[in-house]
């Protein structure tokens, strides 16, 4: 087993400088999921790959912002201030640190319940009125 590998079975933590503090990016922890999905729900189908955070920002900005806070565990009006390169820098980091909890946990969890209440809709008859 290489050192890579070992490292998609225990993610590490990331040191980063942002906004003058020095922060320390670590996996999540099971009392923070709660909050986090809630957080990425809105956009946790574009979690695969390399997402792009300016769209991410444009389209899901309250919620994502809401996500680098709670993934940083700093207040959100800190997240809040940050310059766009810092922003972007934080969202890779708690991204790449956490890819296991959002590649291949959220995404597809979020597309297979999508797929489900679509064939339930799909099949279901009104009511009469």
């Amino acid at each position: 087993m290489t050192t890579s590998d070992l490292d998609v079975l225990v993610p590490q933590t990331q040191s980063l400088e942002i906004a003058g503090q020095r922060l320390t990016i670590s996996p999540l922890v099971i009392g923070e999921l709660p909050a986090m999905l809630k957080a990425v729900r809105p956009f946790a189908e574009q979690l695969t790959g390399e997402p792009d955070w300016l769209a991410l920002l444009c389209e899901h900005g309250d919620s994502l912002l809401t996500a680098l806070a709670l993934a940083s565990r700093r207040p959100r009006e800190w997240v809040d201030a940050l310059a766009l390169d810092d922003a972007i820098t934080l969202a890779a980091t708690v991204f790449e640190v956490n890819a296991d909890f959002f590649v291949h946990r959220v995404a597809p969890k979020v597309s297979t319940l999508a797929q489900s209440l679509s064939g339930r809709l799909a099949g279901a008859t009104p009511s009469p009125a």
